[in-house]
């Protein structure tokens, strides 16, 4: 697929995008990394759309998720763009399952987010910290208080309500 041509393709809408790229890597699965490295080169708009697409992706068939691409959304979670980070945060909370002893990076960036004005990207650091507490991935000692003291600060009933639900199911 020829990825600059789709999202520079003026006919499409933005969803349009996201599902044709979204569609291409279910139905190639091993061609991740090409999809990322044309990420990494691109800016605003076209890297949140790629990212997104591995969100939708990844929310159906997490395994088509590498280490790679753990890698790559834990990083661009420091990214500038609101969107970048939500939907980095949103292919974490996909497929932390996959990578439990890989979530360092994640983490420590995740938490950065939960303190950033944006509500969706809190909310987004929420559901990804939320799944990697349910996956007991040896780091719930020093993750739990942490996370006990976001709710404690958190003005929003809907985000605290995340954190909140992944501390009542997950395990020690």
């Amino acid at each position: 697929m020829d990825f600059s041509t789709l999202i520079d393709d003026k006919s499409l809408k933005s969803k349009q995008k996201t599902e044709a790229l979204c569609a291409w890597l279910l139905s190639n699965p091993e061609k991740i990394d090409n999809l990322i490295g044309f990420a990494l080169n691109s800016k605003g708009t076209a890297k949140a759309t790629c990212i997104e697409a591995i969100e939708f992706a990844t929310k159906k068939e997490p395994g088509v998720a590498s280490s790679s691409c753990l890698q790559f959304v834990s990083k661009t979670l420091l990214e500038k763009s609101p969107r970048v980070k939500w939907e980095s945060a949103k292919v974490i909370g996909n497929i932390a399952h996959l990578f439990p002893s890989e979530l360092k990076e994640a983490i420590k960036n995740l938490l950065l987010n939960s303190e950033n004005n944006g509500t969706v990207v809190r909310w987004s650091a929420a559901f990804a910290l939320g799944q990697i507490l349910k996956i007991k991935p040896g780091l719930n000692k020093a993750l739990i208080p942490i996370i006990e003291s976001i709710c404690e600060r958190e003005e929003k009933h809907s985000i605290r309500k995340i954190y909140l639900d992944a501390l009542n199911k997950m395990t020690i």
